[in-house]
């Protein structure tokens, strides 16, 4: 059947809008209530591959992508609905993309719509290619770490993407101040100067292209490096950039790594600076040889280029064939060598030389000798020394009792300080014990350890740490008495024997020598400053055990160095008596570990402004066999002597969340659990390991820390602790806040759940106004932070009127709540003993609040 009139028939009596209708290029015509067509263009027609009208389905039929079509209400005005992009589906099932319109154009018994469809599908499939294209740019951008920034200055229009604020700790949607007087803020002090003159010749046109690299400041606080890559895209009329675009890249990993590989270079060249060991590579392909700096100093050849011959020329020619051999062979294996050899240098000078090298394939494929070569001729002759020695004294049985003294005195004496060693030490303790109980005397031992020797050393090297180690036994000499006795035992430690039937102050020969070796010692043009600690032990009697007495001088000089260095400390009998108790209670700690007695003890947290129940902090005691339940104060200080903190940390937490499961089962509810947890748990790497493995429940269970573990320094691993602690649902608080050095930028940094208002700032409030402004201060800040204040040391109704009063989140104290056992929790909660405190509080009369 071929198109009806209605849709392709032109008459004489057909009116100009319905030839405009049917010579439209663009696709119209129109449809009923139903959504049926009606009439309908040729362009319409074509659009859909269709000969007549009646071919054509219903139009909620050919919408593609399932969209509702709804009709227009009719409009007063006669005006067309806005069109809309869509894609319309053909009968043969393909789609193109159209904009439609329709418009009601029938009456109320007659509705009728025009509709209107112009194909935009060439135009739209451009269109999102090339949005596809700038997604997988934008895409490709991002995957390289890659910020993209847009500065057109004739527009006045500033683009950052999300990866350019990424790296600067920025939000995807943040707004950014892309003034240069905002942002040369934000830039590292050092850097500010030299980038303004690269913006400049960038922005001057002096710069098409531009690349350098700074520092900028990361939200959280540290120093990123960036490295700006820019050009210019437009010009103005001026000939001046009127658009600029580029790309940032974070390079603090690379940076950070050159700066790594930049020390290791220095580490190896002072190496090789202090063992004057030369270093020369040789390309075999070209026969080209380079020499350090040491290695010419080896030679004699300071200056002028190094030839390929200068080598094998300056061998001495009885040595110059056997090792050219032995270079060569191992040239040919491709093994590594070692050689003795002879050079002449200068006037006839003969120097012994070692040399040790091996070949390798560059990454161009070019093969390459490398190697180094020392001057060993003090050593050899040292040898050749010893030789002739041995020979004279197998002939001459003098010379061999001397070189038999001699041994004998290096077996016993330190070889850099000529003190006697440890060896001796025993020896001589054993005697003067003796010795001393033989006369009846006094034996005494000062145990010397160097203050700040191990930065010395580590700073200026060893050959400085021995100078140190040389003066200082040089101060000891000189404090001597006739019988005294002084020994280096190892490293920067000295045992000073006071011997003789003469009394002496021990006190005060200490304080001279620490004084002595206060005083500045000058190595090389470095002036060095070191101390000494010094421990004393002293016996006297028919029985002295020498041994005993020095390990009594080393736990003295363990004390002194404990107390803050550069002082001397005495064993006395309480000190002894003080350890055996320590080790004692040692013992026990660990036994009780085994046996499971630390135990949590529970002290309720209640609402401030409802007084119900909010939680409980978990308090650790010491179930001992003995002396029944022991406060942390009892144990606690031996506990982290012998590193036992963190297992009774453990212990208490795994009691306390079994605890806290069988208050659910019984039907009372505690809303949050509270564990104290030491900063030297948080510093154990299997701690996130072990908690995964406990039964914990999102959102109750909170970490108590000390405010001390909270500085501005905090050590980085604490910090990669609490925030895995975090990801496992753990809340953390702040304990004993006001007594320790947090700041408002730690709190800032770190957002604690809670924050704790130590006792000894809540207990005056009563009784002292500055002391109410203080505590409110606290709560003011913890409210602006979003911090829940928690106020320990609770003791008085007038605490809880005067707490709530001042808007505090939680109360925690005596007043309302003892520390009981897990066992009395749930009688306590369900009698609410607490509310008497409530009424009290209420009853308080109001003068005492006033001044609040």
């Amino acid at each position: 059947m071929g198109p009806s009139r209605s849709a392709n028939t032109i008459s004489a009596a057909d009116r100009p809008e319905e030839t405009a209708f049917r010579h439209s290029p663009f696709g119209m015509g129109t449809i009923d209530a139903g959504l049926r067509f009606v009439s309908a263009n040729p362009a319409l027609l074509r659009m859909f591959a269709v000969a007549g009208v009646e071919d054509l389905p219903p139009l909620d039929r050919i919408a593609f992508d399932d969209v509702a079509l709804a009709l227009p209400a009719a409009s007063p005005t006669g005006d067309i609905e806005k069109p809309r992009e869509m894609r319309i589906r053909r009968l043969d099932g393909s789609a193109f993309w159209c904009l439609l319109s329709i418009l009601d154009v029938g009456r109320a018994d007659a509705p009728a719509f025009l509709l209107q469809i112009i194909d935009i599908d060439e135009r739209k499939r451009r269109e999102l290619d090339l949005a596809d294209r700038e997604s997988r740019w934008n895409h490709a951008l991002e995957s390289a770490g890659q910020g993209v920034w847009d500065h057109d200055f004739a527009r006045g229009e500033l683009f950052y993407s999300r990866q350019w604020k990424a790296i600067r700790g920025m939000a995807p949607d943040e707004a950014v101040d892309g003034t240069l007087e905002t942002w040369i803020q934000n830039v590292h002090p050092d850097d500010r100067a030299r980038v303004l003159v690269e913006i400049e010749r960038q922005e001057s046109a002096e710069a098409v292209f531009n690349v350098f690299s700074y520092r900028e400041r990361h939200r959280d606080g540290h120093w990123v490096w960036i490295e700006s890559r820019g050009a210019v895209v437009e010009y103005g009329p001026d000939g001046r950039p009127s658009r600029i675009a580029g790309t940032d890249t974070d390079i603090t990993g690379r940076r950070k790594a050159e700066e790594r590989m930049a020390q290791l270079s220095r580490r190896l060249e002072l190496a090789l600076d202090i063992s004057r060991i030369g270093v020369f590579e040789s390309n075999l392909h070209d026969k080209t040889v380079a020499w350090d700096e040491r290695i010419r100093q080896i030679y004699g050849k300071t200056t002028g280029a190094i030839g390929r011959t200068d080598w094998e020329d300056s061998i001495h020619p009885a040595d110059r064939d056997h090792a050219s051999a032995v270079v060569a062979k191992a040239i040919e294996s491709g093994a590594e060598y070692s050689q003795a050899f002879r050079i002449v240098r200068g006037e006839d000078e003969i120097r012994h030389i070692r040399s040790r090298g091996v070949t390798f394939v560059d990454a161009d494929g070019v093969p390459r000798l490398v190697g180094a070569n020392w001057d060993v001729t003090e050593d050899v002759l040292l040898q050749q020394e010893l030789q002739r020695a041995k020979d004279l004294a197998e002939a001459r049985s003098a010379a061999l009792e001397e070189a038999q003294a001699r041994l004998q005195h290096n077996a016993l004496h330190d070889h850099l300080t000529q003190l006697p060693n440890r060896r001796y030490l025993d020896v001589a303790l054993e005697e003067r014990a003796i010795r001393a109980a033989a006369t009846g005397t006094r034996l005494s031992i000062l145990h010397i350890d160097l203050d700040r020797f191990k930065e010395i050393n580590d700073t200026l090297g060893h050959s400085a740490g021995d100078g140190m180690l040389t003066h200082a036994a040089r101060v000891l000499r000189a404090h001597m008495g006739p019988q005294d006795f002084v020994a280096r035992i190892g490293g920067d430690e000295f045992v000073f024997l006071v011997c003789g039937p003469e009394k002496r102050n021990l006190g005060d020969l200490a304080e001279r020598i620490v004084t002595a070796m206060r005083q500045p010692v000058t190595f090389e043009g470095h002036v060095c400053r070191f101390g000494a600690s010094i421990g004393i032990a002293s016996a006297a009697g028919p029985l002295i055990d020498g041994r005993q007495l020095l390990i009594n001088a080393d736990l003295a000089l363990y004390r002194a160095k404990n107390k803050g260095r550069s002082r001397h400390e005495f064993f006395t009998s309480e000190f002894q008596a003080q350890i055996i108790v320590s080790k004692k209670t040692a013992d026990e700690i660990m036994a009780s570990l085994e046996q499971r007695r630390f135990l949590p003890y529970y002290q309720p947290q209640f609402c401030a402004r409802t007084l119900e129940v909010a939680g409980v902090e978990t308090l650790a005691r010491w179930d001992h066999p003995e002396r029944g339940i022991l406060a942390p104060a009892a144990f606690l200080p031996i506990a982290e002597d012998i590193n036992a903190v963190g297992a009774i940390d453990r212990q208490i937490l795994e009691r306390a969340l079994f605890d806290l499961a069988a208050w659910d089962m019984q039907g009372v509810v505690v809303p949050k659990l509270s564990v104290n947890v030491s900063s030297r748990r948080l510093q154990d790497p299997d701690l996130c390991a072990s908690l995964r493995a406990l039964p914990l429940q999102a959102g109750r269970l909170s970490f108590e820390l000390l405010e001390s573990i909270f500085l501005d320094d905090c050590d980085p691993k604490i910090l990669e602790s609490l925030a895995e602690i975090r990801k496992l649902g753990i809340d953390i608080e702040v304990d004993d806040f006001g007594t320790g050095h947090a700041s408002i930028v730690s709190l800032m940094k770190l957002l604690p759940r809670r924050l704790k208002i130590d006792r000894q700032l809540v207990k005056p409030i009563v009784r002292s106004q500055a002391q109410r402004r203080l505590v409110g201060t606290i709560i003011e800040i913890g409210r602006s932070l979003d911090i829940t204040v928690t106020a320990e040391g609770v003791e008085t109704a007038a605490h809880v009127r005067l707490l709530q009063e001042m808007g505090c989140d939680l109360l925690q104290g005596y007043a309302l709540a003892r520390p009981m056992p897990a066992l009395e929790i749930v009688d306590f909660i369900r009698s609410e003993r607490w509310r008497e405190v409530q009424e009290a509080a209420a009853d308080l009369p109001e003068r005492l609040t006033r001044s609040w």
